[in-house]
C-alpha cells in the first residue's frame, strides 16, 4: 500500500540495508514500505536484482530506495508479491509494469486472465496475419496529420481486401477511384476467421488507443452500367476539434 510522506527536518530514515527486514520505496514520488524478502521472492526478478547483495537502487534525500518509474500501479504488482492476488482493474497497466520488473509469474497470470487473454490470443493473433498492419496504422496517422492544417477533419481512404480473390481485383478497384489513388492504405487479405467488420474495429480500436478521435464508414461510390463497382473502400475520419 502507498504510504503518505512524511517529512520531519530534523530526523532523516536511513536507507535499509541488505540484511534490514524493513524497506521504504519511492517509486516515481509514491511511497511504499514493505519486506526484502518479498521484494527478493522471484530471484529473476528486477526488484530482486535491484536489492541483492549490496544494493543496486538508489535512495532519495529522506532514505528511501528509489525507482525513476510512475508508480501509480507498482502497488499491484506489490500486492501479488505479497499474496498472489491479481488486480481486477487496469490489467493492462499492471501488466506493462510486471513487464518491467519481469515478475514472470505475474506476467503470466495476467496473459490469462480474461481481462487480457483475448485480445493476446484473440485480437494480436488476427492482426498479426494481416499484412503490414502496425505499419499502415503509422502510415494512416502520418498522412492524417499532414492533412489537418486548417481542416476540423482529415479524411483517408482505406482498401480492405479479405481473400486472395479480392486481390485479384485489387487493380481494377483501385482505377475505379476518383480519390488520390496514392493515398489509399490497403489491408489485407489475410488468412483468418474475423471479418473485414472485424479488421475495421481493430483500426479503429488501435488508433483510439493512440489518443484521436476517428471514425469509419463506407466509401459509396455511384453505380455505373459501363463499369463494375467495388465494396472495398472505406473512409477513415479523424477529428481535429
Amino acid at each position: 500500500m502507498s504510504l503518505p510522506d512524511y517529512k520531519s527536518p530534523e530526523r532523516h530514515s536511513a536507507p535499509a540495508g541488505p540484511h534490514s527486514p524493513v524497506v521504504q520505496l519511492n517509486v516515481g514520488g509514491h511511497l511504499f514500505s514493505t519486506s526484502l524478502s518479498t521484494l527478493r521472492r522471484h530471484p529473476d526478478s528486477k526488484l530482486a536484482e535491484l536489492l541483492s547483495g549490496q544494493p543496486k537502487a538508489r535512495t532519495d534525500a529522506q532514505g528511501r530506495y528509489f525507482i525513476d518509474r510512475d508508480g501509480s500501479h507498482f502497488g499491484a504488482v506489490l500486492e501479488f508479491l505479497r499474496s498472489d492476488r491479481l488486480p481486477t482493474e487496469n490489467v493492462q497497466e499492471v501488466h506493462r509494469e510486471a513487464v518491467y520488473y519481469n515478475v514472470r509469474p505475474l506476467i503470466k497470470r495476467l496473459e490469462e486472465s480474461p481481462q487480457m487473454f483475448g485480445e493476446l490470443v484473440g485480437r494480436q493473433q488476427f492482426l498479426s496475419r494481416v499484412p503490414h498492419y502496425k505499419e499502415n496504422i503509422e502510415v494512416l496517422i502520418r498522412i492524417a496529420r499532414a492533412e489537418a492544417i486548417a481542416a476540423r477533419h482529415s479524411t483517408i481512404m482505406i482498401c480492405v481486401l479479405r481473400t486472395e480473390e479480392d486481390w485479384g481485383f485489387y487493380d481494377n478497384a483501385i482505377n475505379s477511384l476518383e480519390a488520390d489513388k496514392e493515398s489509399v492504405v490497403t489491408f489485407g487479405p489475410w488468412k483468418a476467421v474475423p471479418s473485414v467488420q472485424d479488421l475495421l474495429d481493430c483500426v479503429k480500436m488501435d488508433i483510439e488507443n493512440q489518443g484521436y478521435k476517428v471514425r469509419v464508414q463506407p466509401h459509396v461510390v455511384e453505380k455505373s452500367f459501363l463499369s463494375r463497382s467495388y465494396d472495398y473502400f472505406y473512409k477513415l475520419i479523424f477529428t481535429w476539434w
